[in-house]
């Protein structure tokens, strides 16, 4: 379970980059960040293929069929929700709405594997659902009407990422914890392929064509970033949350994720040159809270019994 612990938290600190990456990179836009980051993400695994160990042989038909589909749908679906999202609605509110998957995935696995008994992640929850709540409220609060559009166009956009979050993580945990599941990093390559193909569609989208104008301080700052993105924030965090995915219980792994949220609201306040107020950094520290009781709770010796009957790593 350690190993599972630390291989989600630190998918979290890459994917939090999502909610600064975006802002970072202008004069480019999401759209042109979403291809290039995933275009080195699927080069980078097609690369990696010409060693047998990273291709995906062996793997039937369907399953191939449903790792493209999450590499494309859940992967660029779910990064330009979460950017259009930051663009739209500025810092905090696109990464607090995006961390209550945790609360609704985590009972959903529940209701499945009853992994732990529901009075045990009572308190957990409450304290994810409480701290996203405080954070939303006060930052809806103090919002002007002029710029109210926006942050409900933000709001729209982050329920797309969060809805978009909670079926890949159904999907790749039935995937990874099923009997004949597939070796991680053979199952990380198939997921960049299909993030890559998936990218293709946005093409007409993206200013490429008028980079030229661009000062190269700029394409440079792009460059780095899609780097960043697409090796660290995609192979390596894929990887690192296939390890997870299969090392621990849907209903804690969800929980997990809320780390994402804390990781991205702190980027993203650094990017802001900002301290979070006082409901940010209590709503933020709520949802850490919660994370440590999850984990403690799935720690527990009466815990361990169950993962061990369910063959947990």
């Amino acid at each position: 379970m350690p190993i599972g612990i630390i291989a989600g938290l630190t998918t979290c600190a890459l994917w939090g980059l999502t909610f600064v990456a975006p802002r970072a990179v202008v004069p480019f836009t999401a759209w042109d960040l979403t291809v290039a980051r995933y275009g080195i993400f699927g080069l980078a695994c097609a690369v990696l293929m010409f060693d047998r160990r990273f291709r995906p042989t062996g793997i039937s038909l369907d399953r191939l069929v449903i790792g493209l589909l999450l590499g494309g749908a859940g992967y660029v679906g779910y990064f330009v929700s979460a950017a259009l999202a930051v663009q739209l609605a500025g810092a905090a509110i696109p990464p607090v709405i995006i961390g209550t998957m945790p609360v609704f995935l985590a009972i959903i696995a529940n209701l499945r594997d009853r992994s732990a008994p529901w009075q045990a992640l009572a308190l957990p929850l409450l304290l994810i659902g409480v701290g996203v709540a405080v954070v939303n409220i006060a930052t809806i609060g103090a919002t002007d009407v002029s710029g109210m559009r926006s942050v409900l166009l933000g709001i729209l956009a982050s329920t797309v990422a969060l809805t978009i979050w909670i079926i890949y993580g159904m999907v790749n945990a039935a995937v990874m914890r099923s009997a004949d599941a597939p070796d991680g990093l053979q199952w990380t390559g198939l997921q960049g392929i299909g993030a890559a193909l998936g990218s293709l569609f946005l093409l007409p989208l993206t200013s490429f064509g008028s980079s030229a104008t661009i000062a190269s301080p700029d394409l440079c700052r792009f460059i780095g970033w899609a780097l960043v993105m697409g090796l660290a924030g995609s192979w390596f965090a894929t990887w690192c949350w296939v390890v997870a995915s299969r090392r621990l219980p849907l209903a804690l792994s969800a929980q997990l994720i809320v780390a994402e949220t804390i990781f991205g609201l702190v980027y993203g306040f650094m990017f802001e040159g900002r301290w979070p107020t006082v409901a940010e950094a209590t709503g933020a520290t709520l949802q850490f809270a919660g994370v440590c009781s999850a984990i403690a709770v799935f720690g527990k010796p009466q815990s361990s019994v169950q993962l061990s009957q369910k063959s947990v790593a």
